[in-house]
């Protein structure tokens, strides 16, 4: 029998569009942002999701995700998909809100923070004002995104957990980048690229724990044992630096 007559007999032979393929990215993505598959999952069913050549090959990987049976492409001729009419006892997170994949502020401050969708590349835009990016909680879109910064007199703060790497490369006139020095060693570390330019502003890296949890609270604790050693050395100092005087002075006498 040939090939052509097996895909008439059974349609999830039959070979996938690139639309197909691109509607199983998007129920990826979302099931990501959801947190139902971790980053490792979904860039190794992103990569088969492009390698997919047929409906067969192709829906298996977004079975297990719920309602995305429902919601896959369906190979012509096909019968389509009846609706479960059973609720699930906990109901389905709606899909995530995606964020403008542009961050201005211009003679203003802007902000993002909590749990995001970072696309492929965000683009930030300063202009007499400053940009807060704050990825302890956000999901990257793939292993490695981009934040493409165009800061003409003004500030851009990112804030990146532990774990995830960032290399620089804005170029900057009157201006710079600071990075944090302790990036992950891991070759698979995720991967945030600074792009773009700075002019008469700066871009300042920060890598910390996400606050309240328990290394962070350590980490405060110890900067606060810090401070008041600190303090009680500069107050011992202080008070030897008053009896030297007054010893001096009983001796001039």
């Amino acid at each position: 029998m040939s090939a052509e007559a097996d895909a008439t007999a059974d349609p999830a032979l039959m070979r996938a569009s690139d639309a197909d393929r691109d509607r199983i990215a998007d129920l990826l993505r979302e099931a990501l942002a959801e947190g139902r598959i971790t980053a490792e999952e979904h860039a190794e069913r992103i990569d088969a999701v492009y390698r997919a050549k047929t409906y067969a090959e192709l829906v298996p990987l977004v079975a297990d995700i719920p309602g995305a049976a429902e919601r896959a492409p369906v190979p012509p001729g096909a019968a389509q998909p009846r609706v479960n009419l059973r609720k699930e006892i906990a109901p389905d997170l709606p899909p995530p809100e995606r964020q403008p994949s542009a961050v201005v502020a211009i003679f203003s401050g802007a902000q993002r923070r909590g749990r995001w969708l970072a696309e492929p590349t965000t683009h930030v835009n300063c202009v007499f004002g400053g940009a807060e990016l704050d990825f302890r909680q956000a999901v990257l879109a793939q292993a490695e995104v981009t934040v493409n910064v165009s800061c003409v007199f003004g500030g851009v703060e990112i804030t990146v957990p532990p774990g995830v790497r960032v290399t620089n490369s804005t170029a900057a006139i009157f201006g710079g980048v600071e990075l944090p020095d302790d990036d992950p060693l891991e070759p698979d570390a995720p991967v945030i690229r600074l792009t773009g330019f700075v002019l008469f502003g700066g871009v300042n890296v920060k890598r910390r724990e996400l606050d309240g949890t328990r290394a962070d609270r350590r980490r405060r604790r110890r900067e606060l044992r810090e401070r008041q050693r600190e303090v009680g050395d500069e107050r011992r100092a202080h008070l030897r630096e008053s009896r030297d005087t007054r010893h001096r002075g009983h001796l001039g006498h």
